[in-house]
């Protein structure tokens, strides 16, 4: 999914006015992407001057390290190492339900694909 790296966006407004679907508006002086209306046809990747609309895998390493610090966070309600290495069981459960559901999803829209 797109979204706009700030530091980037000069406020052009070009992605607005070239968004199908009016997804796209200025806030502050900077483009923003409404994510429920955006179509994620691409368009704005590809008509912004300063390439501010970015892909949303440049932030996989952020994402990890929003959940370790998240599973570290809830781990320190945790006094023992049995009750942690529960909790890390109990967790990888978790995000081994989310791998699932998007490799599940990944290939319904294989077959979508044909």
């Amino acid at each position: 999914m797109p979204w706009i790296n700030e530091d980037s966006c000069v406020g052009c407004g070009i992605c607005v006015e070239e968004c199908p679907v009016n997804a796209i508006s200025m806030e502050d002086g900077k483009a923003e992407i409404n994510m429920d209306e955006c179509i994620r046809c691409g368009r704005c990747h590809k008509v912004c001057p300063q390439e501010a609309v970015r892909h949303d895998s440049e932030k996989i390493p952020q994402e990890i390290e929003e959940n370790i610090q998240w599973v570290k966070k809830l781990m320190e309600h945790y006094k023992t190492d049995e009750d942690r290495r529960g909790f890390l069981k109990r967790i990888e459960k978790h995000f081994n339900k989310e791998k699932t559901v998007a490799e599940k999803t990944m290939e319904e829209i294989r077959d979508l694909k044909g």
